[in-house]
């Protein structure tokens, strides 16, 4: 029991830093860009009815969507947008129409999670550095550059890994929301009063009398929910229940109450309107003040881009982009993964935001419309869950889900009318992500369709292979093939130019699958030919890590032993030109050719050993 108490401590402590470091640092700005927009008048009663308003939106979508429902629909205890499409596809699998539409929507969804990507840490960072300019306006000038400088500095760690994240990253999240909530309360001690906007008759007051301003003003109180999408994707990392105790017990009212004690400053100093955030704390303690604060939003940024590492190498294995190389920075952790292509590209597009939109108040107008669609598909997808998943009737499947979705779409519709003042940065990220991953399953999808028409049967090869067989030679030949049951490009070329066949050979195809693990009694299906030939399924789940040697060892005891050594890997490398007419837009197929030209990461993907490795390539037009 004891033990159990302390896993359980450890991974609540390790949820506060990982899960929560987004939304702890909404502080900074929310409140800020709420009475900075112009739209609310500044009224006492407007002031409770915003708290209010931040209040219940809290409770509505982050404890009763995410914490209490989306928290349930796990995938075999995976949480996020992957693992809910997942769930969600296969659920509908008997209906291919719906089934399609949910991926696409559901992928969608995805791609925009890289579009959060990129303002998150750049807002986060920027409105903490921004603090220097409440200690001296001269410091203006040096927030920009200091800004660019710490996320060069954050993204250049990446390759050495995130090993003991939430360790490390735990105890100063748990001190930076004891330090918001010891600041609020300093605050509402003046005027205790403020406290009375916890009734929701103040958010409902303030919305019936201007239900104008309210829609508006919903774009920047979405503010107050950023990260709430990592409660369920990092549900597999800590679980149910350390992720609930975090938020209950320390997450939400250490932030409720530093958003009244932002409101009864505020009422106290209307002129601290201008940031209301470091306003609260005295002259002494705004630089330490900034400095906690920095260190906060360096760890909520680098939650995200863990989690853009996480996703895209699940998305990988569900064949929706090339095998990008996957660098493993744990011995321990399968899960902690290092892409440099990601983690490169993720830091050029926040320097472009940071450098675009130059202050939080404007990267707050491109922030918003990405997040809010994300929860919209969020919902979407857990009706789908409920419904044919769960089985539950239909009746109590449109009640859990139908509230969430009103209010969803109306965050959402608020959001839209930052189209045009910057919300079309992030949805344009999210959107080319998106025409990269579709035109890359299609250009498979048409690749393999091509290659099966050209293909040899197998085992009618292997006949008339063996009726006059090639010199015998020692080791062990794995074959990787797309499509069980046809001849590898490499076993034709290897026969052709050397005149040898390996003393045994394995025909081996790698599936991944729509669930987040299968385990090793599952992983391979093996098929003897004859004549020392093996066909083999390698099946993955798109949460397993891929490691071709070491799933093979399971074949022992057929026959023979695969000794590094005498192991040859054979890849075939297909040349692809893009043809008109076969069936995508010219400029996507050669989108497709220059993806899959650059696409030479299999053998890292699947931890091949360098040295095993033969490419042959042959040229396929499409």
């Amino acid at each position: 029991m004891s033990a159990s108490k302390s896993s359980l401590t450890a991974l609540t402590l390790g949820a506060i830093g990982v899960v929560y470091g987004d939304i702890g640092t909404s502080v900074l700005y929310a409140v800020k860009e709420v009475f900075g927009s112009g739209h609310v008048p500044f009224t006492p009663d407007n002031v409770y009815g915003i708290l209010s308003i931040f209040f219940w939106t809290l409770t509505v979508i982050i404890s009763l969507k995410y914490v209490t429902l989306v928290l349930r629909a796990d995938n075999n205890g995976e949480g996020g947008l992957v693992a809910m499409l997942a769930l969600a596809s296969q659920s509908v699998k008997d209906k291919p129409q719906l089934r399609r539409v949910l991926l696409l929507v559901g992928i969608f969804g995805t791609c925009l999670f890289y579009g959060d990507g990129v303002i998150t840490p750049a807002i986060s960072v920027l409105s903490a550095v921004e603090g220097l300019e409440v200690i001296s306006p001269a410091f203006k000038k040096f927030v920009i550059p200091l800004t660019l400088v710490i996320l060069f500095g954050l993204f250049a760690v990446q390759k050495r890994g995130t090993a003991g994240i939430g360790k490390f990253f735990g105890p100063i999240t748990v001190v930076w929301f004891l330090c918001i909530a010891a600041l609020g309360v300093a605050q509402i001690v003046t005027h205790p009063t403020i406290l009375w906007a916890l009734n929701p008759y103040y958010a409902l007051s303030f919305m019936w009398d201007n239900p104008g301003i309210t829609f508006i003003i919903l774009g920047a109180v979405v503010l107050c929910v950023t990260g709430g999408e990592a409660l369920y994707a990092d549900m597999g990392h800590f679980g149910k229940k350390p992720i609930r105790l975090a938020w209950f017990s320390v997450v939400m009212p250490c932030l409720t109450l530093n958003y009244f004690g932002q409101g009864a400053l505020l009422l106290n100093n209307p002129a601290a309107v201008k940031n209301p955030f470091y306003m609260m704390a005295p002259d002494w303690a705004l630089i330490p003040l900034v400095g906690l604060a920095t260190m906060a939003t360096v760890i909520a940024s680098q939650a995200l881009i863990s989690g853009a590492f996480s996703v895209t190498k699940q998305v990988i294995q569900l064949g929706y982009l090339p095998r990008l190389q996957v660098l493993h920075t744990s011995v321990k952790d399968a899960g902690q993964v290092y892409l440099p292509f990601v983690n490169w590209g993720l830091f050029v597009a926040i320097v472009l935001a940071v450098v675009m939109f130059r202050s939080s108040s404007n990267l707050a107008s491109a922030y918003g419309i990405a997040v809010t669609l994300d929860m919209l598909i969020t919902t979407i997808l857990t009706f789908f869950v409920l419904r044919y998943n769960w089985k539950y009737p239909l009746s109590l499947c449109l009640g859990a889900t139908g509230f969430f979705f009103v209010v969803d779409l109306a965050f959402f519709s608020s959001n839209m009318m930052k189209l045009f003042d910057g919300g079309w940065f992030p949805l344009m990220i999210g959107g080319g992500v998106f025409v990269l991953m579709l035109t890359w399953k299609d250009g498979r999808r048409l690749l393999n369709v091509k290659l099966r028409a050209d293909a040899i049967d197998l085992n009618s090869f292997l006949e008339a292979v063996f009726i006059s067989p090639p010199v015998r030679v020692e080791g062990t030949a794995v074959f990787l093939t797309a499509e069980p049951g046809t001849v590898p490009n490499a076993l034709l070329h290897n026969l052709k130019h050397n005149k040898v066949l390996h003393e045994n050979n394995l025909f081996v195809t790698v599936r991944n699958h729509e669930v987040p693990w299968i385990g090793m009694a599952k992983r391979l299906e093996v098929e003897t030919l004859g004549h020392d030939c093996w066909q083999v399924l390698v099946n993955y789940g798109f949460k397993n890590d891929p490691d071709l040697p070491k799933a093979l060892q399971q074949i022992k005891g057929r026959g023979f032993e695969l000794d590094p050594m005498t192991t040859s890997y054979f890849l075939s490398r297909d040349i692809v030109v893009p043809t008109i007419g076969s069936g995508m837009a010219p400029w996507r197929e050669k989108l497709f050719a220059q993806m899959h030209h650059n696409a030479s990461a299999a053998a890292e993907f699947l931890n091949l050993p360098n040295n095993s490795v033969v490419e042959l390539g042959s040229k396929i037009e499409i």
